[in-house]
């Protein structure tokens, strides 16, 4: 099976979708990774909805990805009696430091690290930014605030501190139970939430090693300021615009969007947009004109992957959510303007010859009207050096490892097959003219170019370019 665009497609697992059946449904529509957000469901649920995911695999013989997304420490209020309350503008409020149930005059929140950060004048957001309050008196143990946007107010919603970084861990001791699980079940790509600072990547690293490959999901503006640090750490990158845009002012989401892509596209690390990109299909057939126009717009950026949350975990329409955003892709990169576009956000070259190599291939394969670049890589480097350039041709990696295989189904462009390693030149030739036959890339006759690094085998050596006619 071959995907008929370059970008890909990450839909999340949920109610609506764990079934082998519609999983099934949801490859075939055009998903080429899963998502388990372990916010939700048991190990038991993530266990069954892997081993479905890999009973598919073998079936299709196509790799597929699966990217395990972990909760992250989730700041909220505690409990208030009798469930709710109303605040309205100008109302004065007490947030404490405890885990008892309060009301207006005594607001739960049992979390020491915002006690500890919040300054005088500080912005607290509540459930999603619907409630805002503004620091008047921090302590160490009371917060007085007085409310800027009132609304109703109920149990335990989440609490948003725009600009603070607060003294925690993005793993808690959920996430580290998670994250031992995900990694016996050998997921592809693990999701860090809340990342603040470079720190909070390293200190997931040592616990991943190289078993997976490493998300860092935007969310914060600490992150965002600390982005080129960031992106030097992580093996991918999510724009989590939902947290994002509670945090940061929504006129900024678009062009923070754009800049994180062009930073991940120059440093060849796959991105995801993500968050409310089809929301309105979790409960209608069809998306609104706004979020078919959103996620092209994330097209034109140049992003690798965009991803689908609640439309295809909970909503009515999994299936055709992930028709819809295959449609809206192929379309997109169909359009007349959509390759100069491409082009005008290249991010220049970064200065290596591995670099040069793979950005020399792709421009000598549309030189030269190739239908296909072969690339032989054995953990994944050669293709997305080749990737990062976004030509107009396919790229067809080749590779031994099936974990390689699998994390690029999240790379812009790249269909990815499994192969044993090859130890000559002869043996590249022969191997990269059979595979671009077989998986009907290339006809007998044409011109095919193939990118490879020496010695073989050697992960990150991208050295050897050449022109192969297929006899």
């Amino acid at each position: 099976m071959r995907r008929q665009r370059r970008a890909k497609i990450v839909a999340t697992v949920g109610p609506a979708s764990a079934s082998p059946d519609m999983l099934e449904a949801l490859f075939v529509a055009g998903a080429d990774t899963f998502r388990l957000n372990f916010s939700h469901g048991s190990h038991e649920d993530h266990a069954r909805v892997h081993t479905a995911i890999r009973d598919l695999e073998a079936r299709v013989r196509r790799p597929i990805g699966i990217l395990q997304d972990l909760q992250g420490p989730k700041i909220r209020i505690g409990a208030i009696a009798g469930g709710k309350i109303a605040i309205a503008p100008g109302q004065k409020l007490r947030f404490v430091l405890s885990k008892d149930p309060g009301g207006v005059d005594t607001i739960p929140l049992p979390h020491p690290e915002i006690f500890a950060a919040v300054m005088p004048g500080q912005d607290l957001l509540i459930d999603d930014g619907r409630v805002r309050v503004r620091v008047i008196r921090p302590g160490r143990e009371e917060i007085e605030a007085e409310v800027v946007t009132g609304a109703v107010l109920s149990d335990r919603k989440g609490v948003n501190i725009p600009g603070a970084v607060l003294d925690l861990s993005p793993l808690t001791p959920k996430d580290r139970a998670d994250l031992a699980f995900g990694l016996e079940l050998n997921v592809d790509w693990i999701a860090l939430s809340f990342v603040q600072r470079p720190g909070d990547l390293i200190e997931a690293r040592g616990l991943i090693g190289d078993r997976a490959g490493l998300v860092a999901k935007i969310e914060k503006p600490s992150a965002v300021e600390k982005f080129d640090d960031i992106v030097r750490l992580a093996d991918a990158v999510m724009v989590a615009r939902g947290d994002l845009g509670v945090e940061i002012p929504h006129e900024e989401v678009p062009g923070r969007q754009k800049e994180i892509v062009r930073a991940c596209r120059l440093a060849a690390k796959p991105v995801i947009v993500a968050t409310q990109m089809l929301e309105s299909m979790t409960s209608a057939p069809t998306p609104t004109r706004a979020e078919a126009s959103d996620v092209a717009t994330a097209i034109y950026d140049g992003a690798d992957a965009v991803m689908l949350s609640a439309e295809s975990a909970s909503g009515a329409y999994p299936r055709e959510a992930v028709e819809m955003m295959n449609r809206i892709i192929s379309s997109t990169e169909r359009h007349k303007l959509y390759r100069s576009i491409v082009n005008a956000a290249d991010p220049g070259e970064e200065q290596s010859a591995p670099h040069a190599v793979a950005a020399a291939a792709a421009d000598l394969a549309e030189a030269i009207g190739a239908p296909v670049i072969v690339a032989f890589t054995s953990g994944g480097t050669t293709a997305a050096r080749i990737t990062r350039k976004r030509p107009s041709l396919p790229i067809l990696a080749i590779t031994p490892e099936a974990a390689t295989a699998r994390r690029l189904s999240l790379t812009w462009g790249v269909h990815a097959c499994l192969s044993e390693d090859v130890h000559s030149y002869e043996e590249m030739v022969d191997r990269a003219t059979a595979m671009a036959l077989s998986e009907e890339f290339a006809q007998r006759g044409q011109a095919i170019v193939v990118v490879a690094g020496v010695p073989f085998g050697a992960s990150g050596t991208t050295n050897n370019l050449r022109v192969v006619q297929i006899a």
